[in-house]
């Protein structure tokens, strides 16, 4: 056999080995995914191991073996969260419907009422034993030492001696944790447990389950699941938590539309956070732009230190500027109100004042953003040939007319994705928002936590985490909202910024 033969051999072994690893790898996370109930990304997973091993098996899809660990890639990190977060918002999904069906039956089932009259003392012995007296009808009882139970159960005996020796009440208290960790099986059948420091009483299940489905209490009360809410119902038809997530159709969206509570604050956010993301976007490019050009002058001194000096709100991460910020604008100690109190006899209120709180965010993004802005200007500006400014010298034009009708111009056309993806991330920079104003001043006359400078982001945040509802389905609903909008005014916003980029290449040549 040829040595050509046998390097053929050994990489179908190589790649039969490899597939097989990658395909049992891939069955143990779906049958994990399963297991812990995320039927979705379980099905999510198959899939694309499923295509992976087609595509690495058979050579006629060759080319694509190239291609698909980006598609996989877009498929898990951005199709599937956001197919996810949509679901969610078509269900009931919030911090009172955590829970399956079958464990909250189960946590009911689990509850557990003190049968009356069944209280009995004890005392602990200096064996560490649980010892009963005898009372009225009821024998004596005696348990092995605390310290052997097994599963945290123990079984309690007849005991016909006279009482062993008790240990103080101090004993009881000093091992009080490993007593009310104890079940005690009695002789009977029932079961013991503590009742305070001196006594245990015998328990019983508080719910039985019917055949139907039903759970019966021991007082005749009944629990019936209403798989429409998500909850079950009691006797009187009221709500009992805790409930289980269940699928409600559009009614979350329908919500959003309708309920002037969550419709007329979610307006105005939306509305913020336009103007804000444009702005920032507008601000930070051509703040700088205009360094950029202002360093690139030949004859200013001191350029390399000017320009690490600008880079350094770039190099410094971004909260901690952020908090710097926070501490400087306090309405009552920040450095900058007390410099416009000495020089303008003013104190502006930047965290209460819906404007001033808008305009300090304007600001602090600004400064975040510019440096970033200035690098890219800079090397834009160096690509542009130097002798359009040498024809434009002759013909007697100055900096302004040159900055645009050349410089700007070129600087705009590759710019476009960039402030595209500019406005894409300050559409839903939480970051920035939650550090700063936390979303605050609050608007008011919501029935959901909105803030004046919240954008819908951090308003989805607050929804879903900081409410005391978490409500998980709205936030799913309004997050879908949120991807379409960014979609569309994206899709405008790369139209306009084609036509303006088209209209100015025009104008130049």
């Amino acid at each position: 056999m040829s040595s050509i033969a046998k390097k053929t051999i050994f990489y179908i072994i190589l790649k039969a080995l490899g597939l097989s690893i990658l395909c049992l790898s891939a069955l143990y996370m779906v049958w994990n995914f399963y297991l812990a109930g995320e039927p979705l990304f379980a099905i999510g997973m198959f899939v694309l191991a499923t295509i992976a091993a087609v595509i690495f098996s058979f050579r006629r899809f060759y080319t694509w073996r190239f291609i698909y660990p980006g598609i996989a890639a877009i498929a898990v990190f951005i199709v599937l969260p956001v197919v996810y977060t949509s679901s969610v918002g078509f269900t009931n999904f919030s911090a009172r419907n955590l829970l399956t069906f079958e464990r909250v039956q189960k946590y009911h089932l689990q509850k557990t009422v003190e049968v009356d009259g069944s209280q009995r003392p004890f005392n602990l012995t200096t064996e560490l034993q649980i010892y009963f007296p005898k009372s009225d009808d009821r024998a004596a009882l005696i348990t092995s030492t605390i310290t052997t139970a097994i599963n945290g159960q123990l079984t309690a005996t007849l005991y016909a001696n006279n009482p062993p020796e008790a240990l103080p009440i101090k004993a009881i208290i000093q091992n009080r944790a490993a007593l009310q960790a104890l079940t005690i099986a009695l002789p009977d059948g029932g079961f013991l447990v503590v009742d305070g420091l001196r006594n245990f009483a015998q328990i019983s299940p508080q719910y039985t389950k019917t055949t139907d489905g039903v759970l019966t209490a021991t007082d005749g009360t009944q629990l019936v699941a209403d798989q429409d809410v998500g909850f079950f119902r009691d006797s009187n038809g009221d709500i009992v938590s805790p409930g289980w997530s269940v699928g409600v159709g559009w009614q979350n969206f329908i919500k959003i539309a309708t309920n002037e509570g969550i419709s007329a604050p979610m307006m105005q956010i939306f509305l913020w956070t336009c103007i804000f993301a444009f702005l920032s976007m507008v601000f930070t490019f051509s703040l700088g732009t205009g360094l950029a050009v202002l360093l690139d002058w030949k004859h200013l001194k001191g350029r390399g230190i000017y320009r690490v000096l600008l880079i350094l709100p770039y190099a410094v991460p971004s909260f901690i500027s952020i908090l710097v910020f926070k501490g400087l604008f306090n309405q009552n100690f920040g450095e900058i109100n007390l410099i416009l109190s000495q020089l303008l006899g003013i104190k502006p209120e930047w965290f209460t004042s819906p404007l001033l709180a808008k305009t300090m965010l304007l600001i602090v993004n600004t400064w975040l953003g510019f440096p970033y802005w200035m690098l890219l200007a800079g090397g834009f500006i160096q690509a542009i040939p130097q002798d359009q400014y040498k024809a434009a010298a002759l013909e007697g034009s100055g900096p302004i007319r040159n900055f645009f009708k050349i410089t700007l111009p070129q600087i705009l056309t590759p710019s476009v994705p960039l402030l595209i993806a500019s406005f894409a991330f300050n559409f839903n920079n939480i970051v920035l928002i939650l550090l700063l104003t936390s979303g605050g001043p609050d608007i008011a006359g919501t029935i959901i936590p909105a803030g004046s400078t919240d954008l819908l982001g951090s308003f989805t945040y607050r929804i879903a985490f900081q409410d005391s509802g978490q409500d998980f389905g709205l936030a799913g609903a309004i997050s879908t909202l949120i991807f379409i909008l960014t979609g569309f005014i994206a899709y405008v916003n790369f139209r306009f910024m084609q036509r303006l980029a088209a209209k100015t290449g025009a104008a130049t040549s």
